[in-house]
């Protein structure tokens, strides 16, 4: 069987859209071909409804990455989106206080909190879909591989003309159609057990300053996250019930504790901070629905599911980490804090509430740790 052509993909796309499939990833993983692809295919195309036009068009932006984000901040409120295989993370907000060294960006400055790993970034396009509430406009940026890392859309209170304005600015000279992925790498593969120094790992947890430092200690001793978790001491990490992602996003909401919710992927980490107010479960899917924020998070995929504790010059600090099968991350939650700020005693006990359901204090008392009213 031959490779579909990019007429073929177009076509293909505009009839599953039509039969109500509306995920590029989906569609994309129904066609045998990445999500890049999916897009790549469609540059060039002529935008319409009448035979051999088609319903999304892409154009190739240069690879400017960091320079496309920071100037994103004249176009307004817009709707960031980052996913992984198992949680979609989707935020509406201005990109303010963009900035960047090297290989690695931040935006700061408001409801859009994230951290950018451009060197993973290798493709990205304009794209305007025809949909039936009208066109939707977006940036769409994806790895290698094909993988979308990040996706930035129009919303109605954007200013447009600013939109168009960076479109053009950042247009690439070479408008070329379709995308040759790189194989996806392979995961990485943990070491045993008993080849990892368990005790300098946990003298080295133990004099935490700043929960920053944790990627570091990973890689000084050779450990994957979730291995690391499994070899912790108990005071600091216990698995809880998989379900807990879900009985604790329920409390926040029904407390008003504010949280803060990281979902990433190898190219950016998205971090919402702040209520959550309607949860609701869709299938396999928990939801949250909030105007600004809406997250969602594929519950069968969650594997495991642990509560780690940091420490930080601002006292201990207190995550829910969620995983899949095969050991990824799919979210992690936190109180919401500031550095310099104590955690919440609010979060404190929505984590401690999961532990009493579990483990029976096994980490010890939450309420012996200062915490902030």
């Amino acid at each position: 069987m031959h490779a579909p052509t990019h007429t073929e993909l177009r076509e293909r796309f505009a009839q599953m859209r039509r039969e109500g499939q509306a995920r590029h990833r989906d569609i994309a993983a129904t066609l045998g071909i990445s999500e890049g692809e999916l897009i790549a295919a469609h540059v060039g195309a002529r935008q319409g409804e009448e035979p051999g036009a088609s319903p999304l068009v892409a154009r190739r932006l240069q690879p400017s990455w960091p320079q496309i984000v920071e100037a994103l901040e004249p176009v307004g409120e817009v709707m960031a989106l980052t996913r992984n295989a198992s949680c979609v993370h989707e935020k509406t907000g201005v990109y303010r206080a963009a900035s960047h060294a090297g290989a690695v960006g931040l935006v700061l400055g408001g409801a859009i909190d994230l951290r950018l790993f451009y060197s993973r970034w290798m493709h990205g396009f304009a794209v305007d879909e025809l949909t039936p509430a009208g066109v939707q406009r977006s940036l769409q940026f994806f790895d290698a591989a094909g993988l979308a890392l990040h996706k930035i859309f129009v919303k109605p209170q954007s200013d447009v003309d600013a939109w168009f304005a960076l479109v053009e600015r950042f247009l690439d000279v070479l408008q070329h159609t379709g995308l040759d992925p790189a194989p996806t790498p392979p995961a990485s593969t943990e070491r045993s057990d008993d080849s990892i120094d368990v005790a300098g790992l946990r003298d080295a947890w133990a004099t935490l300053r700043d929960t920053h430092e944790f990627f570091g200690l990973l890689k000084r001793f050779g450990v994957g996250r979730q291995q690391a978790l499994r070899l912790a001491e108990t005071r600091f990490v216990q698995r809880v019930e998989a379900s807990s992602a879900h009985q604790i996003l329920n409390a926040a909401a029904g407390t008003g504790v504010p949280i803060m919710v990281f979902v990433g992927n190898p190219g950016v980490i998205q971090i919402h901070g702040g209520p959550v107010h309607k949860v609701a479960v869709m299938g396999p899917w928990l939801n949250v629905l909030d105007p600004a924020f809406n997250l969602h998070l594929r519950e069968d995929h969650i594997a495991s599911a642990w509560v780690v504790r940091k420490p930080t010059v601002d006292g201990l600090v207190t995550s829910l980490e969620l995983f899949d099968a095969a050991g990824e991350t799919i979210a992690m939650l936190f109180g919401e804090r500031k550095p310099g700020q104590v955690e919440s005693c609010g979060w404190r006990t929505l984590v401690g509430e999961l532990l009493d359901d579990y483990t029976g204090h096994a980490m010890g008392d939450l309420k012996a740790v200062p915490c902030a009213a």
